[in-house]
């Protein structure tokens, strides 16, 4: 071929792919594109593989819901329609691969993130967004460290574990009658820090912590832990931790003749522990933040939209539709989709969710509160009682 041909046609070509190009970036443009509609990424993080995988899908259809209806009711931002698009990533409950996906949600341009659902996760991802200055809203981490860090980037709409911790302390003494309390954890974040908490209260109520031990979020072998507390005489196990240890964890402590009664946190309060325990979740009490969903605002509405439309609701699906509505309110107060302009928009959000009222105060936690106390019979979760307070938030430093 002519090489002065080639050449043209090499030149033809590359100012074709230009062209592709700026169209393509026209159909998404960013948030600061000067005209016609935009195209706003919102991640959402959460284990969608592995023995959390349930709790990770019911997370990212929670916000897949909320993400569905903002688009159906039509959004504009300083003049331009919007369509949100959901990135659904995960990070297998583990803290080194949040980290991993965290960056990428940075590198994807999201303009906010949903998650991610576990504590352990959410701490070490939090760091990333807040040096990428990207707003976070976990719809389920509890632990205190996750907003204690100072990041102005991290929010929840989940009431954090010493308050939680608290009611569980007291309850497993007061109402439950333990004067000798076992306690284990899984040495997550969230496991550990809640039995932390729950320690703390049940001293300080008069009981007997008699063992302190703990596991993994990985095992499902505890006859060497629960032998050892046998020994020991308890009147009640605590457990923090997830429901894939919890419900046979349960099944375990009922096998080698354990009297005492189980008692776990809201990592156990799931749908999926009642068909992983099975007859031996009768008796199981846990406690879950929030009120029960038939008592939410909007509880009673979004568990048809979800259930039609997802099946079954593990736990914290609406809190992660919450958390969604919340972050886009904000985007709507700042009447910009850019994280810089709406982040400072968050901490003055005042809304009603479905989950109840919704606010922040300085450190990024919601502002009021409740937990929930649940006991299972006939193989359903029964309300006992919700307890109001304050969100428990840590002393600043």
């Amino acid at each position: 071929m002519n090489l002065p041909r080639m050449t043209k046609w090499i030149a033809w070509a590359f100012v074709l792919v230009l062209a592709l190009n700026a169209c393509s970036k026209q159909e998404n443009p960013a948030p600061g594109a000067a005209a016609g509609d935009m195209t706003v990424r919102i991640g959402s993080v959460s284990p969608l593989t592995g023995p959390q995988a349930h709790l990770g899908h019911d997370n990212a259809n929670g916000a897949r819901l909320a993400i569905e209806e903002i688009n159906a009711a039509g959004v504009t931002l300083a003049g331009r329609k919007v369509k949100f698009e959901l990135l659904s990533e995960d990070d297998q409950a583990d803290p080194r691969m949040a980290t991993i996906v965290a960056q990428k949600m940075v590198d994807q341009h999201v303009a906010g993130v949903l998650g991610h659902l576990n504590s352990g996760t959410s701490i070490p991802a939090s760091k990333i967004y807040f040096d990428a200055g990207i707003p976070q809203i976990s719809p389920s981490a509890t632990a205190i460290a996750y907003t204690a860090q100072g990041f102005k980037t991290a929010f929840r709409v989940m009431t954090n574990d010493r308050q939680q911790g608290k009611v569980l302390g007291e309850y497993a003494v007061k109402k439950m009658g333990a004067r000798r309390v076992a306690i284990i954890d899984d040495r997550t974040a969230y496991g550990q820090g809640l039995a932390d908490e729950v320690e703390k209260a049940v001293k300080a109520s008069g009981g007997e912590v008699v063992a302190r031990e703990f596991t993994t979020d990985r095992s499902t072998d505890f006859f060497a832990i629960l032998t050892s507390i046998k020994a020991k005489q308890p009147d009640l196990v605590f457990y923090g931790g997830m429901d894939a240890q919890g419900a046979p964890m349960a099944r375990q402590l009922r096998s080698l003749g354990l009297k005492a009664k189980f008692l776990g946190g809201d990592g156990v309060q799931t749908t999926e522990f009642l068909k992983l325990a099975g007859a031996d979740a009768a008796g199981v009490t846990a406690s879950s933040p929030g009120v029960p969903i038939d008592s939410m605002p909007g509880g009673k509405e979004f568990r048809e939209k979800f259930t039609a439309k997802y099946g079954v609701i593990q736990n914290y699906a609406p809190y992660a539709y919450d958390a969604a509505m919340t972050m886009v309110a904000a985007m709507k107060q700042a009447d910009s989709a850019d994280p810089a302009k709406y982040i400072s928009e968050l901490p003055r959000v005042q809304r009603t969710g479905v989950t109840g009222p919704i606010s922040f105060d300085e450190r990024g936690d919601i502002r009021g509160g409740a937990i929930t106390l649940y006991r299972v019979n006939n193989g359903k979760w029964e309300v006992l009682e919700t307890m109001q307070g304050d969100t428990g938030t840590s002393p600043k430093p």
